[in-house]
């Protein structure tokens, strides 16, 4: 039986956490077309570098090239602190229409949660998905992001309370 190649095994290993990579990427670049290229070079990237995968956690090896390739791809592409984005969509007067109104509210908390979390600085928002979305260990997301697991837990506290806070405001102002 011939040995397997280099390209079947990386297929069989890495290639079944797209959606883990994409998912990541797209909350930490904020743009999916963005993320789609930032999940194209890391899975290039870990395609270059298989080879010295010594075995483990295959999710976590790869989420943390993702990780550093979309840090890489932020400071390259965008600066520090970008300017906040106008949604039409969330700031226009009430509409005429009953049946828009009760697709709104059936869509409001998942909006309301998706653009708080969306506001948080990258390093808190980046432990929010890997452990609420992603459900990693605090282990996993210290080794992807090269942090002490203390550093984990005090990201992971500090972006759920930002997000309780902004959450809190949000439904007191409407």
């Amino acid at each position: 039986m011939p040995e397997p190649t280099k390209s079947a095994d990386f297929d069989r290993v890495v290639l079944a956490h797209l959606d883990a990579a994409y998912n990541l990427a797209r909350w930490l670049v904020r743009d999916d077309h963005d993320a789609e290229d930032v999940v194209q070079e890391a899975y290039l990237r870990a395609f270059r570098f298989f080879a010295g995968f010594r075995g483990g956690d295959p999710r976590a090896w790869l989420l943390k090239i993702v990780r550093n390739t979309a840090f890489t791809w932020l400071h390259r592409n965008r600066p520090a602190n970008p300017p906040a984005e106008f949604d039409e969509n969330l700031h226009q007067g009430p509409e005429e229409s009953p049946t828009l109104e009760a697709e709104l509210l059936r869509k409001a908390d998942t909006e309301m949660i998706r653009s708080a979390l969306d506001e948080l600085p990258p390093e808190f928002r980046e432990v929010v998905v890997l452990r609420d979305v992603e459900g990693l260990s605090y282990k996993e997301i210290a080794e992807i992001a090269e942090i002490p697991v203390g550093t984990v837990m005090s990201r992971l506290a500090r972006a759920r309370g930002k997000l309780a806070r902004t959450i809190t405001a949000r439904i007191r102002e409407a």
